[in-house]
């Protein structure tokens, strides 16, 4: 590892002149100005050290990028807290040194996999060259690279992964955030993205700042060296097939006289959307002309995130109308998310949250099993999984019907990681999600997967369809089987971290020193459950059973009358999420009951443990 030195192509006796009287930024200025060669991100911090903007310079370059809950995310800019050229080559030459396994297995492996979105800022980055640099660090090392041709959804990574036996896969994305953001989200050998200790190894490695190696700044190696192969092909026929594994109902598919419409949301799920549901028998899903192709302004929506619901959904949704489609499928741009909305009697449009969404994939998932399985099949070998900031559906389904249900820590990481586990010990896996409309149909992928979701629902929507029945009906047969569970889901927005470690600390030390709130209003505080310090009050030992996650706040009350409620701080935006849930028995069926007493219990979570007006917490824009 190289040490932090004087910069061998900069001036200097100009940069002692310019010194920012603080020996760690001038160190840190150094560094970025002897190894940054993107001429616009160089010039940007020249341009800050000149006007003497110490504090902007400060941020940017004294802080660091971190793992979140879906890998390194951030805006495009320059420094080093930053996803850019330099921090993008930086992870990359971690990424080699904390592989899993010795850089000479590493050279006889079929190495990497690396794919991109479109995601750009004009003039200065672009997702194809961040992508290119991955590559060309792997290459200058003599390591294989399978570099996809063409957009891919993320889900075709950790795919091609297992499919070609790589040491690991990076997809540069940053999903559905705002188009000035990107990411650089890491998958292990095993398929699934990287978990603890492995990000902590590699942030370990960030932040002692090694200089980039040479030939890392060689975009052009990807065109010419004979280590790079695209799998383009293979993985796309390969994921198709694999699709078939879970498609029960391919004759009625073919027969349907349902009709779907699909958006991609600007993204790139257009064309594997279509070839899935070809895959399926289907006719092939109507697409929205105007959000087909990708767009890295996302030009017809203010958000590009299908969660949003219906007034992101205009477009799909008068589409739809018109064509006579009762079902639209959203996948978000990278398109491993779906959203889904059905046209009711009525004539309006029912767009299903996530947790409703899984009830529907969980009954549907252990029905098709129930009927395919073989005599021999134990369903207590059967398992579904849930982020623990999820609806507790699947739980209540598994009690009944007998199958086993887990939860892990939010992130699709955890789940997959989890369900490597299962399937290494001979379980079997049928469904897997979280709140946020990501969903694991099946375990060809270790991840969330909007394509097959896609097809999987449109399926069920078939099938439903042959009995009379809408999505929005079977959910209510569902809940009146297994228990009303009515969530609701919101976030405030908060830019200024210190408020946000106030607001938590405020919650460990509420009446009294290191003493939790026992009631919120008038509801009485069964269990809390702190998942940054490790606190469990329903466990004997008073320890949490998910592991202890410090990087993050995160704080669950459970509440007398059934409902459960989490708040937590988003690991990819500045926002403060909370989470409610009334999970009633089967016997309790006044659903308007239960759905005013979450609603007064959300409102007493908001007024007494978030303290908006108090906090300057900006209301989600509705």
């Amino acid at each position: 590892m190289g040490e932090c030195g004087a910069p061998g192509d900069v001036n200097s006796n100009v940069l002692v002149a310019r010194s920012t009287g603080d020996a760690q930024l001038d160190k840190a200025v150094w560094q970025w100005l002897s190894w940054d060669k993107n001429q616009k991100t160089k010039e940007q911090i020249e341009s800050l050290l000149q006007n003497g903007k110490h504090k902007e310079l400060r941020d940017r370059l004294c802080c660091r990028l971190t793992f979140g809950t879906a890998g390194l995310r951030s805006a495009m800019g320059a420094g080093f807290c930053y996803i850019n050229d330099l921090t993008v080559i930086q992870s990359t030459q971690f990424l080699i040194r904390s592989a899993p396994c010795s850089f000479s297995i590493l050279l006889s492996r079929s190495g990497f996999v690396l794919e991109f979105a479109d995601r750009t800022v004009p003039g200065c980055f672009s997702a194809d060259i961040l992508a290119k640099l991955t590559a060309a660090v792997l290459l200058a090392k003599d390591v294989p690279v399978y570099f996809f041709s063409t957009y891919v959804p993320t889900p075709f990574v950790p795919y091609a992964v297992q499919q070609l036996k790589a040491v690991a896969g990076v997809m540069i994305t940053a999903s559905h955030n705002r188009k000035e953001d990107n990411g650089y989200k890491v998958y292990w050998e095993n398929g699934a993205q990287i978990t603890s200790p492995h990000d902590k190894e590699i942030i370990k490695c960030i932040e002692e700042c090694v200089e980039p190696w040479n030939g890392s700044w060689n975009e052009n190696l990807v065109d010419t060296s004979p280590l790079r192969r695209d799998p383009l092909k293979k993985i796309c026929d390969c994921y198709m097939e694999c699709l078939k594994k879970i498609c029960y109902h391919r004759e009625l598919n073919m027969q349907t006289n349902l009709k779907f419409v699909h958006t991609s949301f600007h993204g790139v799920g257009h064309d594997y959307v279509q070839l899935a549901f070809k895959a399926f028998g289907f006719q092939p899903p109507i697409p929205v002309p105007e959000q087909k192709d990708p767009d890295p302004d996302f030009s017809t929506v203010k958000c590009p995130n299908p969660e949003e619901g219906e007034s992101v959904l205009e477009l799909s949704l008068r589409l739809a109308e018109k064509e006579n489609a009762k079902v639209v499928v959203a996948t978000d741009p990278d398109a491993d998310r779906l959203a889904v909305a059905e046209q009711q009697e009525n004539g309006c449009w029912k767009v299903f949250t996530g947790n409703e969404l899984a009830a529907l994939f969980g009954w549907w998932m252990f029905s098709c099993w129930k009927e395919n399985c073989s005599e021999d099949a134990d369903v207590k070998n059967v398992y579904m999984l849930a982020t623990t900031v999820s609806s507790k559906i699947l739980r209540a389904i598994a009690l009944k019907e007998g199958f086993h249900f887990e939860e892990t820590l939010p992130g699709f990481k955890w789940i997959g990681s989890r369900v490597k586990d299962l399937l290494d010990n001979g379980k079997e896996v049928l469904f897997a999600f979280e709140e946020s409309i990501g969903f694991m149909c099946g375990t060809a992928v270790l991840d969330k997967d909007g394509v097959s979701a896609a097809v999987v629902i449109a399926e069920m929507a078939a099938y439903l369809d042959s009995k009379n029945l809408t999505l929005a009906q079977k959910l209510i047969e569902i809940y009146e089987m297994y228990g009303y569970h009515i969530s609701k889901t919101s976030y405030f927005l908060c830019y200024d971290p210190p408020t946000i470690k106030r607001i938590f600390e405020r919650l460990r030390n509420f009446d009294e020193p290191q003493s939790y709130p026992k009631f919120c209003g008038i509801y009485n505080i069964l269990h809390v459950r702190d998942i940054t310090t490790g606190y469990d009050s329903s466990q004997p030992n008073k320890k949490s059973v998910l592991p202890v996650s410090k990087s993050s706040q995160m704080i669950t009350f459970t509440f007398q009358n059934g409902c459960v409620a989490t708040l937590r701080t988003s690991g990819t935006e500045p926002k403060i999420k909370y989470y409610a849930e009334m999970c009633a028995l089967p016997e309790q069926s006044d659903r308007s009951v239960l759905e005013e007493e979450l609603q007064k219990l959300i409102e007493a979570l908001i007024e007494n443990f978030l303290e908006p007006d108090k906090n300057g917490l900006i209301w989600r824009s509705t």
